[in-house]
């Protein structure tokens, strides 16, 4: 759904460019708690978190090269909110997809410069605040489990999909380039887009129960998920002691790390070149409802890694898969340094004086 330049008129993208700066410093501030494991038990104070939102950042570019097929000649790829809310948190989830965005419209001229604003508007503040609210929703309701995360992370993905592309609907209603009918427009993007929300759970959802099954404290959104033990003394229900958490040797994140990075290199650089070659969602919409006339030419159409292959390089498949190494690589550099900056200023952000008591020192 990454939006071209030409398809929303200059007004309206600079307002979606205001609104999406207006995210990502509100988000920075939230991330800082975020990174810095609040109420996280094992994660509290721990370096590694900027690590994790780098790699988590650098997964959602790489399956977003992963177009599958949802309907005739049209194909559709993870956004990513969702899977970025839950495992890393809302506000860092916001952060991870705007380093995706800004990668790939920088790098492989994908998603218009000037469009910018309205596809970080679009594929990561909507969908962020859409799933995430979904996904807490549904856990206050259902049982304290594992299980129950993974569903909620479902229909968190599933609502967010459509719900993005009933907001660029909305800013093309505002801002559209070209004479189309809205409605149709609508409905079309609904509906494809819902096909492609249910790819986009499937992925959101195995995932996260990936994660689970083997570092559940690293799950952001499955934070505080067992209830504490409460044991009957007295006549009087009382909470037992929590127990001690485990060195920090023993909990190590690297193998998980490496292991996520070596998962996100070999989709980028080798199963992305089996993906569906049909335009997604939106070109498909785009095409049939006449949107696609008004479309510009990228400002990095001459870069070397434009359209996800590097310059020079004869072989597609060879030419495709050091395109995505090379893609997954600058986007865990650079989101892990920006994480670990925002990391670092929480650590260096000074305590919060003491509250005055009453009544003074006796």
């Amino acid at each position: 759904m990454h939006v071209p330049d030409g398809f929303i008129n200059t007004p309206v993208s600079v307002a979606a460019g205001v609104v999406a700066a207006g995210a990502v410093a509100v988000s920075l501030r939230g991330a800082r708690r975020e990174l810095a494991g609040a109420g996280s038990g094992a994660l509290a104070g721990a370096d590694r978190t900027a690590p994790l939102a780098g790699l988590v950042a650098a997964f959602v570019f790489a399956v977003q090269m992963l177009n599958f097929p949802v309907a005739a000649g049209t194909s559709g790829h993870l956004l990513g909110g969702a899977l970025a809310a839950i495992l890393v948190g809302p506000y860092t989830g916001v952060l991870c997809i705007s380093v995706v965005l800004l990668m790939q419209g920088l790098l492989f001229a994908d998603g218009g410069l000037t469009a910018l604003g309205v596809n970080i508007s679009v594929m990561g503040v909507v969908t962020v605040l859409v799933a995430y609210a979904v996904f807490r929703g549904l856990l206050a309701v259902l049982p304290r489990t594992r299980r129950s995360v993974t569903v909620a992370s479902f229909a968190g993905a599933l609502v967010s999909v459509p719900a993005a592309a009933a907001a660029f609907t909305a800013l093309y209603a505002v801002g559209g380039t070209a004479d189309v009918s809205l409605g149709k427009v609508l409905t079309a993007m609904v509906g494809v887009h819902t096909l492609i929300g249910i790819g986009e759970a499937a992925i959101t959802a195995a995932t996260v129960g990936a994660v689970l099954a083997v570092r559940p404290d690293l799950v952001h959104g499955a934070r505080g998920l067992t209830a504490p033990l409460r044991l009957r003394v007295g006549g009087e229900l009382v909470e037992a002691p929590a127990a001690a958490p485990a060195p920090a040797a023993a909990r190590s994140t690297r193998t998980f790390l490496a292991a996520g990075l070596g998962t996100a290199l070999v989709l980028a650089g080798i199963v992305s070149f089996y993906a569906s070659a049909s335009p997604d969602g939106l070109e498909k919409v785009a095409a049939d409802q006449g949107i696609d006339a008004t479309v510009e030419e990228h400002a990095a159409k001459d870069s070397p890694l434009a359209d996800y292959g590097v310059k020079d390089v004869d072989d597609a498949r060879l030419s495709g898969g050091l395109a995505g190494v090379i893609g997954v690589g600058a986007t865990v550099v650079v989101g892990s340094g920006i994480f670990w900056a925002v990391r670092r200023r929480s650590a260096d952000a000074p305590a919060p004086a003491p509250a005055a008591t009453s009544g003074g020192a006796a």
